[in-house]
């Protein structure tokens, strides 16, 4: 037997969500440290594994890859709850931006917390996002909107990855508006951001990956590409807030620059779609948003199945457009909202979801290799992870191998 060959994880029903959606009605894992040392039907268990010391009876329960929640503003201070009220009486997200509130708002209390401040009112929310199975979760900067302010909202999340026993990747999203004081001169702003903060920002080693907000309200086409360059030249992968609220190009722009991901998509079109899938691009959509926005423009989703684009799924939690720490809503409501399969949402928090962050050959699947990431559900049938709203599931949840959440 393996001298380091860590425990084994025996009597569970486990899908794990290849490409092939392979599942083991009596199957088994084996762990050697933070990977999957072996996975499959129990009955053909190498004699090798038999004597692990260390066993766990998952007891016939339901096991997945741990989930990836691939779009969060997790990081920020206060929250909008007063524009909630502007919302339902008839005002756009677009009408509260452009009056001086929505991400801006947001801003100014950003600005002000301190890192110890921001860190205390962001673990809250991470801590629902872990007892739902999230093991990967991506978080955007973008409330900052100046060099020591995104740099403070970068550092907030590594010290939540340092501290949980969960992955986060940083996102750098100072493209996400234009702040106060270089209003009228978004060039000016962009400017800053290629030639200064990314790289300064990339040195210190807090960006995993670069994200634009390309619409009406933020940065045009030429401005998103001026960023999208600078991330290449950096060799940073790069994102896109793309077709929100209208369509401007900015899905073949992140097409283009093979972008990870183009996320939201309510004004995407077919030939979006199929720039998409030439360039590999996931399509992220996010549910809460579009409910809580109260959208009626559906993003395209018969289209990205007719050409194959792996379709994500993500919390988008936010203080103003999403103000939910919870990806297993979001994937009960994709069922509902976008009609999506099961089969599909819950791909879209597993496979497709670490593709998105950039990490689809260490997590999101099941297999051999891989890191040991998996959530056990307290579930009869594996439809039940999207059925339920409103209800966790999760009954537990192993991260690089150990146990993080739950008692199993």
């Amino acid at each position: 037997m393996p001298n380091d060959v860590s425990a084994i994880w025996c009597n569970a029903r486990i899908a794990t969500c290849d490409s092939r959606a392979t599942e083991f009605e009596r199957g088994a894992i084996v762990t050697r440290g933070d990977r999957i040392e072996w996975i499959g039907d129990a009955a053909t268990l190498p004699e090798d594994y038999r004597s692990v010391d260390i066993r766990y009876d998952l007891r016939g329960k339901w096991v997945t890859p741990g989930l990836v929640d691939c779009h969060t503003h997790l990081v920020f201070a206060g929250n909008r709850a007063a524009e909630w009220d502007r919302l339902l009486n008839g005002a756009t997200y677009e009408d509260i931006a452009r009056s001086g509130g929505g991400i801006i708002s947001t801003v100014k209390e950003t600005r002000l917390a301190s890192e110890s401040e921001l860190f205390d009112q962001t673990a809250p929310r991470l801590e629902c996002l872990m007892r739902e199975g999230v093991t990967t979760v991506e978080i955007k900067s973008g409330y900052g909107l100046t060099l020591e302010d995104e740099r403070k909202m970068l550092k907030v999340a590594r010290a939540l990855g340092e501290r949980y026993p969960v992955t986060v990747r940083t996102t750098m999203l100072a493209a996400h508006a234009v702040p106060p004081e270089f209003a009228g001169r978004s060039d000016a702003y962009v400017d800053a951001i290629v030639n200064s903060w990314l790289p300064a920002l990339h040195d210190a080693g807090l960006v995993d990956a670069v994200d634009v907000f390309c619409e009406r309200i933020a940065f045009d086409v030429p401005q998103s590409e001026r960023v999208l360059a600078a991330a290449a030249r950096l060799g940073i992968p790069a994102r896109m807030h793309a077709a929100q609220l209208s369509n401007n190009g900015a899905c073949q722009l992140a097409a283009g620059y093979s972008c990870l991901s183009c996320d939201h998509l309510e004004y995407a079109n077919e030939d979006d779609v199929i720039k998409m899938a030439g360039a590999g691009v996931v399509a992220v959509l996010l549910p809460t948003a579009f409910l809580h926005l109260r959208e009626t423009k559906l993003p395209p989703v018969e289209m990205l199945r007719r050409h194959r684009v792996p379709v994500a799924i993500a919390s988008d939690c936010n203080p103003g457009s999403s103000p939910s720490p919870s990806l297993l809503l979001a994937a009960a409501l994709s069922t509902r909202l976008f009609r999506l399969t099961p089969a599909e949402a819950l791909a879209g928090i597993t496979r497709h979801a670490a593709k998105a962050c950039g990490d689809g050959d260490a997590r999101g699947v099941l297999e051999r290799g891989r890191v040991a990431d998996f959530a056990v559900w307290d579930v009869q049938a594996l439809d039940e992870i999207q059925y339920w709203i409103g209800r966790n599931t999760c009954l537990g949840v192993v991260r690089k191998g150990k146990v993080t959440v739950g008692s199993l």
